[in-house]
């Protein structure tokens, strides 16, 4: 609370004016935005908060609109409340639990594919992948404090990470996950203890955003492993994240200032060489298809076509029921590759196995001297959020590199590509995206030509370590386009991309194509179409 009443300073106005806020959007939002979970006393608490205002107004004459003396109570209640509402309790037997079910359940999905459910013909490693430097990471957990950070692209991440996690053999991990996920009662039973702190995307008012922030904080602070998704949702155009949500991560920042504050403290002077560390995983998650993509992709245009934009098909039923999304993706003949980057500390310096902090020649640096003013370690908000910037801007850089090149990611940027350069002078990409069918096939010498090279270029800049490429991608580009193709429509009923009978190239649903094209958006490839 002192951290809210620090933004609103001593005035009064400013505190009574947050308060009308939040009681107007938390209004807004029950009316509009009504789910299954939300606390069944809500619309009574609210309620009582605006008949308190109004009738503290009327007892006392002040004003509609200017400060009570009530205000100071209501503001310690409704953060109270949100403080409340957050947290997870985690059980360490039913994470023992789950992590067998999770792993057992897996396993048993994925071999519906070839009809070997009783067997063990395959195993959960040979569909779901990881990669990246998982020793230094296991040595930084015993070291220090983990921060995983994911990129987002499905419900199913928080799973698949739960799962990878325990396989790598890290302990477990607190993280935030959207409170609609809770909706499922069994889902919601076992992330709640599985230590998954619940986050109302709906919330926008200062005092809901700044008391998570502060529970990441706190719970950082303390030592706990923790997890979020710095874009703060799904990819909805299906690109990399490269425009991150810093309030996490600024809360990861005070925390390893607090956290040098106390070894200061402790060792009698400026020293915080004993101070617990903060340590930052990015982590990719790379999927041959997503399977939300059609409404990810659906949401992306309306915001940001407006006009431009419009449906002219009838829509796809709703979100299908998290079953039903595990069963398909596992039967597909698929794979997901993990793969978590360079670790590095808050200030984005890479860190080496003994968590050392390594600047650009190579040296070892005292991080805690960041944060040093007049030879003391002090709070200092606007040269945090500097750092937090800047923390932000290292992921983003992280995730490119990081992120490893699937064939159905090769296979949709090429094609995509192809049309929007021959159609360039008519259309914009909205006219793009509604190209008639006969419009959209490419001929196949020519798109296997674009590929190849398309995919030569992508592993001169692997050879430099700026992107990383899946093991199929090298070897005869016939055999990987059908690769490509064969993974890209596993689970769509319309395809993004196929062969038409000629043997030419064709999508069947351009919004797909385009979704899945934007994951190898901001390499600079286009230039070689």
């Amino acid at each position: 609370m002192a951290h809210i009443r620090e933004l609103l300073g001593d005035s009064k106005q400013k505190l009574h004016d947050e308060i009308a806020r939040a009681l107007y959007m938390e209004r807004i939002r029950m009316k509009t935005e009504h789910w299954r979970v939300d606390p069944p006393d809500e619309r009574s608490f609210w309620r009582k908060v605006n008949e308190t205002i109004a009738h503290i107004s009327t007892q006392k004459g002040i004003p509609i609109g200017q400060p009570t003396d009530e205000d100071a109570r209501i503001f310690h209640e409704i953060v109270a409340r949100y403080a409340n509402e957050i947290p997870g309790i985690f059980s360490p037997n039913t994470y023992r639990f789950a992590s067998r079910v999770v792993t057992f359940g897996f396993a048993r999905l994925l071999n519906t594919a070839s009809g070997m459910f009783f067997k063990n013909e395959f195993r959960l490693g040979d569909r779901l992948k990881i990669t990246g430097n998982i020793e230094k990471i296991r040595e930084l957990a015993l070291k220090g404090t983990l921060i995983m950070t994911p990129t987002h692209s499905s419900n199913l991440d928080s799973l698949v990470m739960g799962w990878a996690i325990d396989a790598i053999g890290l302990p477990p991990f607190l993280y935030g996950a959207g409170l609609n996920l809770f909706n499922s009662r069994i889902f919601g039973f076992f992330m709640e203890r599985l230590g998954a702190y619940k986050v109302d995307r709906r919330k926008k008012n200062l005092f809901y955003l700044e008391t998570l922030k502060m529970y990441s904080r706190m719970v950082i602070e303390r030592g706990c492993h923790s997890l979020f998704f710095p874009g703060g949702t799904r990819s909805r155009n299906g690109a990399l994240e490269n425009q991150l949500k810093l309030g996490l991560l600024g809360s990861a920042v005070e925390a390893q200032r607090l956290n040098f504050m106390r070894g200061t403290t402790e060792t009698m002077g400026f020293d915080a060489s004993h101070a617990k560390k903060i340590y930052v995983v990015p982590v990719v998650l790379n999927y041959h298809f997503v399977l939300e993509a059609a409404s990810l992709i659906e949401e992306f245009l309306k915001r940001s076509g407006k006009e431009k934009y419009y449906i002219d098909r009838e829509e796809f039923p709703g979100t299908r029921l998290l079953t039903t999304f595990l069963w398909k993706f596992f039967a597909a003949k698929s794979e997901v590759i993990l793969s978590f980057g360079e670790p590095m500390d808050i200030f984005g310096h890479p860190v080496d196995e003994h968590g050392n902090s390594i600047d650009q020649h190579g040296n070892c640096i005292d991080i805690s001297r960041y944060f040093v003013s007049r030879g003391m370690i002090t709070k200092d908000r606007q040269r945090d959020e500097e750092y937090t910037r800047l923390l932000g801007n290292k992921l983003v850089e992280s995730f490119m590199r990081t992120n490893t090149v699937l064939s159905s990611h090769l296979v949709a940027f090429t094609a995509f590509e192809i049309l929007a350069r021959k159609h360039s002078r008519r259309l914009d990409l909205y006219g793009l995206l509604r190209l008639p069918e006969e419009d959209r096939t490419i001929p196949y010498t020519q798109y296997a030509k674009v590929t190849e090279h398309v995919r030569d270029a992508l592993r001169q800049m692997a050879d430099h370590g700026k992107v990383q490429l899946a093991n199929h991608m090298y070897g005869d580009i016939n055999r990987l386009i059908k690769h490509g193709l064969s993974n890209l429509g596993v689970y769509h009923t319309q395809q993004p991309l196929a062969f038409d009978p000629d043997g030419n190239i064709t999508s069947q649903d351009m919004n797909l194509l385009y979704f899945y094209h934007n994951r190898l958006t901001g390499y600079n490839l286009e230039q070689l179409i």
